[in-house]
């Protein structure tokens, strides 16, 4: 079984036709069909003038032999010339500006769909994989869209042409000449399937290996301290190899098809010197015809070799086409149909509580709202839900913290409110109303996000502080800056906040204070914290707390946090155990009522007197960006 075929088992993806292929490979020619419409007259021009050389020659020696004026078949022959330099020029050029719009609209629109897909399809995939479809497949896509096309067209006419006017000079010599190229045609059919599949998993590995190499790039700190560099050269080598190895084997399928076409064009000349010998002896031909046929057998040589490229360069595009559409197939996030027309049926709701009697008006909606929601990131029976039958409060100004072990349920939380994932039961709400009701972009736009990893997006730090804001003023910017002390970090770049940063020049502190300040930037309404302070030290520590109390007071904050000290002196800690709401309250009561509560508490050697609102305990519980305790900290969910 191929690698691709191996792969789309296990994925649970059927493998594709060869006409599947073809259909998606023709997806990216169509919006440019009229240029290659173009090209294609063009190169059939440039043909017919090839086409017609033998014969004028014939003419030329016709004349020679009975001492006639050459001047018109050699004017001929010059204009044949030069027109079909002029035209090849034109076709190359028309070609290679068509072959660069393809692959510009291949990339963007796989990005565009990378970027657009939901975040589990994505992120099930290793993303040196999805670089390489981007980078190298889409060069594949080039050639079999462009130059393989072309290239057949004019080698079909050059072939049919080429044998038409071989019939007219001599039919023996012509079925001579087909016997032999049907012998040949019928080796080099024989043989594309077995190219196609050896240039397919050639690809499947080169992906691989790309997956490889930037996960291991990412954890090379991990690697060289583990002194695993040996270890993952082997491994990555392997792919190599192993792409290697289909490489070789499609460029020897590909060369034993250009050797039997060369061979047979070989043979179909001897075999014609031979037999047009015997017919000039005959009196059935003239000599100047069999000159005329054998210049018309070596330019067969030219269409057999275009038609021969253009097999080989489809049968590559064809596997690049089905590796692209792979991630073109991916889910898009969509919003619900229904969104719109709610939107509008809000509003008149909301115009006539505004224009009806005045009474009490109803009690404010919480920010945010979980009914019930289970989750499930496995749909085969027997699997536990993530989440089972969650039901969570939170209220439009306060902070809510998210606690328990490892495995609980948290961050899968956190994946629902942002839209990433959808519940499988139950439903979320957002100022009362359904997200069904919402589109995917006012939900994200009224929430702001620190996941726990905290990426640095490539460019400067001030685009990495701006990034959810971008025409946020440099007051906000800077005043972000000042509240999670990088001011003095800042200080000493070369370029200030102007200063491209990348994951490896900030420490995982500094990317987490960047991280949280991106979002106080962009001054949400909802602030979302996915274990915000696992890396800080106590002293920036508590300027976070301090900025967390300020979004608090005007809005809504949900922390995940497995150092306690982060959300001792939340308005509310909801405890999660094995994807349930065990309990929820403050800390305090918590503390007092709850068994597993006092038992995280104990492992991460937390005060338990700790029970009100910033006490100075907390504050001093880390330094340098370390767990109070010697005791393993759980990962998120």
């Amino acid at each position: 079984m191929s690698g691709q075929t191996a792969e789309n088992t296990e994925q649970g993806v059927p493998e594709r036709t060869t006409r599947e292929k073809a259909r998606i490979l023709w997806a990216y020619a169509r919006p440019h069909k009229g240029v290659l419409a173009v090209a294609l007259v063009l190169g059939a021009l440039g043909v017919a003038a090839e086409l017609a050389t033998p014969l004028v020659t014939k003419a030329v020696l016709d004349g020679l032999e009975m001492s006639a004026s050459l001047r018109t078949p050699i004017t001929i022959l010059a204009v044949l010339l030069v027109a079909g330099s002029v035209v090849g020029l034109i076709q190359g050029i028309m070609l290679g500006t068509l072959a660069e719009r393809i692959i510009l609209a291949a990339r963007t629109g796989i990005v565009r769909h990378l970027l657009g897909a939901r975040v589990p399809e994505v992120t099930a995939r290793p993303p040196g994989e999805l670089v390489t479809r981007v980078t190298s497949d889409t060069l594949l896509i080039r050639e079999a869209t462009t130059s393989s096309v072309v290239n057949f067209v004019n080698g079909l006419i050059g072939l049919v042409g080429a044998i038409v006017l071989m019939a007219y000079l001599d039919v023996v010599l012509l079925g001579t000449t087909v016997a032999v190229l049907v012998l040949v045609g019928i080796c080099v059919v024989v043989l594309m399937p077995r190219l196609s599949k050896a240039q397919q998993e050639a690809q499947e590995h080169v992906g691989k290996l790309g997956g490889r190499l930037e996960g291991v790039v990412r954890a090379l700190r991990t690697v060289k301290s583990a002194r695993a560099e040996t270890r993952e050269t082997s491994r990555i080598s392997a792919h190599a190899e192993d792409s290697a190895r289909a490489g070789i084997r499609a460029v020897k399928l590909e060369n034993v098809s250009w050797t039997i076409t060369g061979a047979g064009v070989n043979l179909a000349v001897m075999l014609l010197l031979g037999v047009g010998a015997w017919r000039v002896s005959t009196g059935a031909i003239t000599v100047t015809t069999l000159v005329a046929f054998l210049l018309y057998v070596f330019q067969l040589m030219m269409p057999v070799m275009l038609l021969t490229m253009a097999l080989t360069s489809l049968q590559s595009g064809l596997a690049a086409a089905a590796r692209i559409s792979d991630v073109e197939d991916m889910e898009l996030e969509a919003d619900d149909d229904g969104a719109v027309a709610s939107r509008a049926q809000v509003t008149d709701r909301a115009g006539q509580v505004a224009t009806g009697s005045a009474g009490a008006s109803p009690p404010e909606p919480p920010a945010l709202r979980l009914r019930d929601v289970t989750y499930r990131y496995q749909t085969a029976d027997g699997v536990a839900p993530a989440l089972n039958g969650v039901s969570i409060s939170v209220p439009r100004r306060g902070h809510t913290a998210i606690v328990g072990p490892s495995g609980a349920g948290k961050t899968t939380i956190m994946s629902l409110l942002l839209r990433f994932l959808t519940p499988e039961d139950g439903r979320i709400e957002l100022d009362g109303r359904p997200y069904a009701e919402w589109t995917t972009d006012e939900i994200r736009s009224r929430i702001a996000y620190v996941e726990q990893d905290t990426p640095i997006v490539p460019g400067t730090l001030r685009e990495n502080l701006a990034y959810a804001a971008p025409d946020a003023s440099d007051a906000r910017v800077w005043a972000a800056v000042d509240a999670l002390r990088l001011s003095a970090r800042v200080a000493t770049m070369p370029d200030g906040l102007d200063t491209e940063v990348t994951s490896a020049e900030l420490s995982g502190g500094e990317r987490q204070r960047v991280a949280v300040a991106r979002a106080l930037v962009a001054q949400p309404e909802i602030l979302l914290l996915d274990e915000a302070t696992a890396q800080l030290d106590g002293l920036t520590e508590a300027a976070l707390a301090g900025a967390i109390r300020e979004v608090a007071a005007t809005g809504a904050v949900v922390t995940i946090a497995h150092r306690l000290s982060t959300v001792v002196d939340a308005d509310q800690i909801v405890l999660l155990e094995r994807g349930r709401v065990r309990a929820v309250g403050r800390h305090a009561e918590l503390l007092e009522a709850d068994e597993l509560y006092r038992e995280l508490v104990a492992a991460l050697r937390l005060d338990a007197s700790v029970g009100a609102p910033h006490d100075e305990a907390v504050a001093g519980e880390a330094r340098d960006g370390e767990p109070a305790s010697d005791v393993p900290v759980p990962a998120t969910t």
